[in-house]
């Protein structure tokens, strides 16, 4: 397995530790639910080192991005970054991202999913038809996302940027904890503000920093969270995960991704998704919460009172935060309705659930 530079702390800090998209990455270190307080109500550190960077750059990197991403690019300025997809020829998804803007038209950086990095990399070579100056710099950067309402006002000793002024999408490159050209980034995957930064360079200054996060906050509740915990941050507001609510088989429109998909420009797939928004989506994305004892896991089938299958589940867990259990899943359009009630199929039972929206916690 692949290691981050702070997996050894990890291992020091008694996390547990399981193999995660090729690498070796912390579950949790106490609890999911403690963890996910923490964050929901202080501050955490995530290590997400794992994720995939590449490097656009030169007179044609905005025309690629264009072409090979649902949203338009072309509307960022410096400092501003942007949610994205990358979209297949069968109008389905590739992967979902992160594009972040360091000069219009010149330079931008490519933030994709752990496990998707070989195959985001070869669909990037493939339509790279202009030669764009590309480079896959995934194992030269290291992430660590301080996440929570805390988070920004634990850390902002260890630089001069100031992070209550980093609106949400945007990013600024600077020094922290005494190491230049950190970026420094104001999206997260939970809902709960802070911030992520990019380490470039090498491993030392990647703990040099992770060192520097935790004594700022030694006296302040600042804890390390493990992966557990922002899965069940991220479905609480709903936010969609790739392999569960986005696949290569699934429509951003159905996904209710429609504002990432911009028809104002050529993209890979647009015909098929600009089909799909005229004829409308056969079936919609929606949160679901249990009315009855049980957890809606990805996979388990959703049914009407008659027994029909309506739907299935993408994703689900027992709320940390509302002590119930939800899920996030597809349903057929009719179905989709709120406050409309279903049945999850668990182990040949029918459990009583219903629709509701998103997020599920605010």
């Amino acid at each position: 397995m692949k290691t981050t530079p702070f997996t050894e702390k990890h291992i020091a800090l008694g996390a547990k530790m399981a193999e995660f998209a090729g690498y070796n990455m912390p579950i949790s270190y106490t609890s999911i639910n403690e963890e996910h307080a923490t964050v929901r109500n202080n501050a955490g550190v995530f290590d997400v080192s794992h994720m995939g960077e590449f490097m656009i750059s030169g007179p044609n990197a905005l025309e690629l991005i264009q072409r090979i991403c649902s949203n338009d690019a072309a509307k960022l300025e410096a400092g501003k970054a942007q949610y994205t997809c990358f979209p297949n020829e069968d109008g389905g998804v590739v992967d979902d991202l992160i594009v972040y803007c360091f000069e219009p038209n010149e330079k931008y950086l490519l933030v994709v999913n752990a496990a998707n990095i070989e195959k985001d990399w070869n669909w990037v070579v493939k339509h790279n038809t202009n030669n764009a100056a590309i480079e896959n710099i995934s194992d030269q950067v290291a992430q660590l996302a301080i996440q929570g309402p805390k988070a920004n006002e634990i850390i902002q000793s260890l630089t001069d940027v100031e992070l209550a002024n980093l609106k949400y999408y945007t990013f600024t490159v600077g020094t922290f904890a005494g190491v230049p050209d950190v970026i420094i980034s104001a999206t997260g995957y939970t809902g709960s503000g802070g911030v992520e930064i990019y380490i470039q360079d090498t491993p030392e200054n990647a703990r040099k920093i992770w060192d520097a996060i935790f004594e700022a906050g030694a006296s302040k509740g600042l804890k390390p969270i493990g992966l557990g915990a922002r899965d069940t941050l991220r479905l609480e507001k709903g936010y969609c995960l790739y392999g569960h609510e986005i696949d290569d088989t699934t429509s951003p429109i159905e996904a209710g991704l429609g504002w990432i998909t911009k028809f104002t420009k050529d993209f890979i797939g647009k015909e098929h998704a600009a089909k799909v928004k005229e004829e409308g989506a056969k079936r919609k994305l929606v949160g679901i919460e249990m009315e009855e004892r049980g957890i809606p896991r990805q996979g388990y089938a959703l049914l009407d009172a008659a027994g029909n299958s309506i739907g299935i589940i993408t994703s689900g867990t027992q709320s940390p935060t509302l002590n119930k259990a939800i899920g996030i899943a597809y349903l057929n359009k009719e179905n989709a309705v709120e406050g409309a009630e279903v049945f999850v199929s668990v182990r040949d039972k029918s459990i009583k659930a219903k629709v509701v929206k998103m997020p599920f916690v605010n």
